[in-house]
């Protein structure tokens, strides 16, 4: 699979507009449909840059492999949904989802202890 393709498959799997990764890579919209139709290839530095965007190996995105990143574990769902969302959020906005997506994390935690701690216990 050439490198257009997999930029296209990998955006379109993350439901994110042209325009949006686009404007993510601090890229035009044409670069980056040039990209995805094969008009046009990456330079390396855009390569580094757009599989670090979407958290895959520069080998995978060239097509030297289909294993999208070796070194790490894959983007989970929730990390997925997080990019997409924050992707057109100003900075501030993004502060305040972070603040909260922590304070939900922290208090789920917390919750799982509490249900542990009774299993444990022999009340649950």
């Amino acid at each position: 699979m050439d490198i257009g393709t997999r930029i296209k498959e990998l955006r379109k799997n993350l439901t994110l507009t042209q325009k949006e990764v686009a404007e993510a890579l601090q890229v035009s919209q044409q670069a980056l449909g040039d990209w995805e139709n094969q008009k046009k290839k990456p330079t390396a530095d855009k390569i580094e840059k757009i599989a670090s965007f979407f958290s895959v190996s520069a080998d995978y995105l060239l097509g030297k492999t289909d294993i999208k990143k070796s070194d790490e574990i894959n983007l989970s769902d929730f990390e997925l949904l997080y990019r997409k969302t924050s992707n057109n959020l100003s900075d501030e906005e993004k502060a305040q989802l972070e603040i909260d997506l922590k304070d939900f994390l922290l208090e789920r935690e917390r919750l799982f202890r509490e249900r542990d701690e009774k299993r444990k216990n022999g009340s649950l």
